[in-house]
């Protein structure tokens, strides 16, 4: 398998287990992982934030680590990644307004590169106007905005996921194992046992 280079978008307030987990899984099985933000250079930190499920009608919010970035976003360029991936949280919400996000959004998208995308990630993904005609998973919240982009809302249990093409989606962090493996194997990234 030939190492992949990877790019993740985080902001402030993204879902800490949708941003450390994802980010230390694809090291972990040797890809290479740049880890950007709108307005912020390498060794600046977003603030993360902890969703959970305790039995409110919607998550609870907590603050969650700092996450150090690894690259500066003003110097990144679509072409130089073979993958992108996009965790939850709130950042997304406001990453959408960003013209330069979108158009990132859309590189990747038109290139047929794999995105992998989870939670409000899909806020990015229909703001970009990239899930019309596809298959798509997100935290349940977000599903108006998933349908009204013309995607095709994917209601399926929170530890799963969907893969539509190159775009994998789920609906939040209990879904790692299921969102990580179907990107992986979209990416066609082989792990053996034994």
């Amino acid at each position: 398998m030939a190492a992949k280079n990877i790019l993740m978008l985080v902001g402030d307030y993204a879902e800490d287990y949708e941003t450390m987990v994802p980010f230390q899984i694809l090291l972990a099985v040797g890809h290479k992982v740049d880890a950007v933000c709108p307005g912020k250079k390498s060794g600046e930190q977003v603030r993360t934030a902890i969703h959970d499920f305790e039995g409110d009608q919607t998550y609870s919010e907590k603050r969650g680590h700092n996450f150090t970035l690894n690259a500066d976003y003003a110097a990144i360029d679509a072409q130089a990644y073979d993958a992108l991936v996009i965790p939850g949280g709130r950042a997304p919400e406001y990453l959408r307004l960003d013209k330069s996000v979108l158009d990132l959004v859309r590189a990747f998208d038109s290139a047929q590169k794999p995105i992998a995308a989870i939670c409000h990630g899909a806020q990015l993904l229909a703001a970009a106007g990239v899930v019309k005609g596809r298959k798509v998973s997100a935290y349940p919240a977000c599903s108006p905005e998933v349908v009204m982009a013309g995607g095709d809302y994917a209601d399926i249990a929170i530890d799963g996921a969907v893969t539509d093409g190159h775009l994998v989606t789920a609906p939040a962090w209990p879904a790692h194992p299921a969102w990580m493996a179907q990107f992986l194997a979209v990416l066609g990234t082989q792990i053996s046992h034994g």
